[in-house]
């Protein structure tokens, strides 16, 4: 689903009426928002009992953001499966393929095609205009805060790195011997705040994303899924599709929404910026950082 499809509409006006609904409620619309794929194809019992409550739950709901009842809240979902799915044949016979290459093929036809999966149902649900939308807001900031920990610390270092090779005002947090919402004490109604948590969420993350808030900073939440926490809290929020066949979670579609935002930041700044880039990669090369080709 797309910004275009109607079902992503009753997704975003659920993630809107969130705090109105009751815990019940909130229950049916998780699961809503994690599997839309099921609501097509369910009757209200069936839904029910996969989210673990009352029919009757979902029927309050659908009419809480709206609708008549939950046959008129599944309609746009039905609508979407009649318009139908992309289908990739030659990947399928590809990953069959190595499927039976070995004893580690299976595992391997998994990871890979679990990595693909991942970033086109990521970009399938990110339109143009939510990516430009978030960069504008960076690049009118005055600073902009990278937040991430465990595995997304990382991710969130080399966005920062990547960043400030042709824009000062990127910081990548927690800073060494520091915590999260120290390291926003004095940000502001001028700054940004990106912050990445998937499944478990870090709750350093999520209380560092409430403090910002509080403090009047635009937030960018990046996690996996519509429910999360910091997405709810969030001014720009985007859906990242982690699943693994691993035990940790997957940062293929996280590094690829990264790059995708950086690359609109750089497209929306001045032309100064593609002068900077230069610049610092011409400085390297002068510093002799780089093994240069031979003649």
């Amino acid at each position: 689903m797309n910004d275009t499809n109607v079902s992503n509409q009753v997704l975003e006006r659920l993630s809107e009426e969130w705090e109105a609904l009751t815990p019940e409620a909130q229950k049916a619309a998780r699961y809503v928002l994690e599997n839309p794929q099921d609501v097509g194809i369910s009757t209200v019992r069936e839904i029910a009992e996969a989210a673990k409550v009352k029919p009757n739950t979902f029927v309050r709901m659908a009419r809480q953001v709206g609708f008549d009842g939950y046959d008129d809240f599944r309609e746009p979902f039905r609508e979407a499966i009649r318009r139908g799915a992309v289908s990739f044949p030659d990947r399928a016979r590809w990953l069959q393929g190595i499927r039976k290459s070995g004893a580690l093929g299976g595992l391997y036809a998994d990871l890979v095609d679990a990595a693909m999966r991942n970033v086109e149902e990521t970009f399938a649900g990110i339109s143009c205009e939510s990516l430009t939308a978030a960069a504008e807001a960076i690049w009118a900031s005055r600073d902009v805060y990278t937040l991430g920990v465990g595995v997304n610390n990382s991710n969130a270092r080399n966005f920062t790195y990547l960043a400030s090779t042709g824009m000062k005002q990127f910081h990548a947090i927690p800073q060494p011997g520091s915590v999260a919402v120290d390291d926003l004490a004095w940000a502001g109604e001028r700054d940004v705040l990106i912050a990445i948590t998937c499944r478990p969420y870090r709750r350093e993350v999520v209380e560092a994303v409430k403090q910002a808030r509080q403090q009047g900073v635009t937030v960018v939440g990046i996690s996996d899924s519509p429910a999360s926490p910091i997405i709810r809290g969030s001014d720009h929020g985007f859906v990242v599709a982690a699943d693994t066949p691993q035990f940790f979670p997957s940062s293929v579609s996280t590094i690829a929404l990264l790059e995708t935002l950086l690359s609109f930041v750089i497209a929306v700044a001045s032309d100064e910026v593609v002068g900077r880039v230069e610049t610092f990669h011409k400085r390297r090369h002068h510093l002799g950082m780089y093994e240069e080709d031979p003649e």
